[in-house]
């Protein structure tokens, strides 16, 4: 949605990830919701129910509205702390809020996951990326666009086949480790329901091990991906605040 003004310099702008010293600023015009609706039966791995709903007071009744949500941490569009995937990382309610307002990159593998749902995001695509738009910047979040985020509600999102192995594209294990050891990389995020390919998060998770054993986050199920440009937008990640979690729904912003 448009938000009707542009903050910069001067303005309310918001600090970029650098350096608490030289906080650069930036300024956006436009803001673009890339988080999926939340409901009961939103599609996991498992097949299983991950979030409910019980109103326990309507306005005809009690003349108010009150609700009881039953979730599991990593439902819908959601953020993975550290700490899910390490024995000590950080909860999610200790990540920097610094760490949550961050340059976004979107890296398109859309052609190739319509012909292959296993494929997986490359150290490849990511140079590709970089001979066309420079060098990812410094304390961003990668993206991988498959083109999934369109098909929530389509038996194609989960990827099932007959022996329950998931078909849903993710990063490379070794995109993972080049990002870490040769870039300076904040989080990465994915329009799938695993950073990890889908077949990998039946079994190793090799992509979550490695991120998120890294002190990095990463957020899955974006949507809306097609909506910002691949380079120049940063993200907005609202996450919980509850002590000790390993995650939880977040709403992610593209401020363009």
């Amino acid at each position: 949605m448009k938000s009707g003004f542009a903050l910069g310099i001067g303005a309310a702008a918001f600090p970029s990830v650098t350096s608490a010293q030289t906080t650069p600023r930036f300024a956006f015009s436009d803001t673009i919701d890339l988080s999926h609706v939340l409901y009961e039966g939103f599609p996991t791995f498992s097949g299983d129910k991950w979030f409910t709903v019980e109103h326990l007071a309507t306005f005809e009744k009690d003349k108010v509205n009150l609700h009881r949500w039953t979730i599991v941490e990593h439902s819908g569009t959601h953020i993975d702390a550290p700490i899910h995937f390490s024995a000590d990382g950080m909860t999610a309610d200790m990540i920097p809020i610094s760490d949550m307002i961050v340059p976004l990159v979107v890296i398109d593998i859309r052609a190739r996951a319509a012909d292959d749902p296993d494929t997986s995001l490359t150290p490849d695509d990511i140079k590709k990326w970089e001979a066309k738009n420079g060098r990812l910047p410094s304390g961003c979040c990668v993206a991988m666009n498959s083109g999934w985020h369109k098909l929530v509600g389509d038996k194609k999102f989960t990827g099932n086949d007959e022996q329950k192995r998931n078909h849903t594209p993710g990063f490379h294990a070794e995109t993972a480790h080049f990002l870490i050891s040769e870039r300076e990389v904040k989080g990465i995020g994915v329009d799938t329901l695993s950073l990890d390919t889908g077949l990998n998060s039946g079994g190793t998770f090799p992509v979550h091990y490695e991120w998120l054993g890294s002190g990095r986050w990463g957020v899955e199920c974006l949507a809306n991906l097609d909506a910002i440009p691949e380079k120049g937008t940063h993200l907005l990640l609202g996450t919980p605040k509850v002590k000790g979690a390993t995650g939880g729904p977040t709403r992610a912003i593209a401020l363009v």
